[in-house]
């Protein structure tokens, strides 16, 4: 990786970037109405644009961005992921796919990893914390967790941002973190990143509450009127494997306990860059506050910036490949 990091002085990769698909001023009023009746009052539909995602990416010194989009349905998620393909096809040393598994249908979510695999070139995958009412923990899931540790996969998992409002607060806001949290610790629970130590699983928003609530966890977990109980030194062995990107979330609040739980070696950058609920401002500030907020060393914060490539190896290699980068990129 030495030659990567060379070129990426100072520079970011992104594992956490959304997109969306081509959409009708219909669709995106649809979209943006069901959002509207969760509480999420943003002043206008969202669309996404390459010319501003690119645009935002040289101006915060962003050399790749790792693709991300999980449609709730699967002849949307497909869709999704072919045009996320495309954008990689046209874009191959700017972005990355991680393509959306359906997992409410395991059968269906094998499918969809292999075809993504064989047939777009993906480069990990992406998938929602509760999909559609099934959990990441759920016993189903277990053939395409066997699939996924063969191929060493690597596996972006994201809250279900599609959740109704609690105590009338949109559910971005902070029960994102919750959910994130319960699916987490039903997994340990269910020995699952134990059971599949080859995937790479990174998980967004710096983990969102699980690392805060592990040491609960490791106190309380295999007490007697726990059912099938997790030891603490079980806990540490599988939350000290996962990864957790920075998307809003690269404060001390954050930071600290993710690296007292996984470690400052498995922080990666991300940005949020994409979703309805990020701009410009938040995400500068988010990235800005990487280095200020004093959690990380300046080495440390240096791993952060480019330590998404270690984990997706094709993406590297495009990368490598390309022409250099613009000097233009600022830090």
């Amino acid at each position: 990786m030495a030659q990567i990091n060379d070129r990426l002085a100072g520079r970011y990769v992104d594992v956490h970037a959304h997109f969306t698909p081509p959409s009708t001023e219909e669709e995106r009023l649809r979209v943006w109405q069901a959002m509207l009746g969760k509480g999420i009052y943003f002043p206008e539909p969202h669309e996404w644009s390459l010319e501003r995602t690119l645009a935002y990416m040289d101006a915060s010194g962003t050399a790749m961005q790792m693709l991300s989009n999980i449609p709730s349905r699967l002849a949307g998620l497909r869709a999704s992921n072919d045009y996320g393909a495309s954008l990689v096809a046209e874009h191959p040393s700017r972005f990355g796919l991680l393509a959306a598994l359906p997992t409410d249908d395991p059968s269906a979510a094998i499918d969809e990893a292999v075809r993504a695999r064989e047939e777009l070139d993906a480069d990990g995958f992406a998938v929602t914390t509760k999909y559609n009412g099934v959990y990441l923990g759920d016993d189903s899931l277990t053939p395409l967790w066997e699939l996924l540790d063969g191929w060493g996969a690597a596996v972006f998992v994201h809250p279900d941002a599609r959740l109704p409002p609690t105590l009338d607060h949109p559910a971005p806001l902070y029960e994102v973190a919750f959910d994130t949290a319960r699916t987490v610790f039903d997994m340990i629970f269910r020995k699952t990143f134990s059971r599949h130590p080859n995937i790479t699983f990174v998980i967004a928003h710096c983990g969102g509450a699980f690392p805060a609530l592990t040491g609960r966890l490791r106190l309380l977990g295999n007490e007697s009127w726990v059912p099938q109980g997790v030891t603490a030194q079980d806990i540490d062995e599988q939350t000290s494997s996962l990864y957790v990107d920075t998307a809003a979330t690269a404060f001390a609040h954050s930071l600290l306990p993710a690296m007292a739980t996984v470690g400052a070696g498995h922080i990666v950058y991300g940005s949020d860059w994409g979703a309805p609920c990020t701009t410009e401002s938040s995400a500068e500030s988010n990235r800005s506050s990487l280095l200020q907020c004093g959690a990380l060393s300046l080495e440390e914060e240096g791993g952060v910036r480019a330590r998404a490539l270690d984990l997706f190896p094709r993406a590297a290699q495009r990368l490598t490949g390309a022409e250099p980068l613009s000097e233009e990129f600022v830090r």
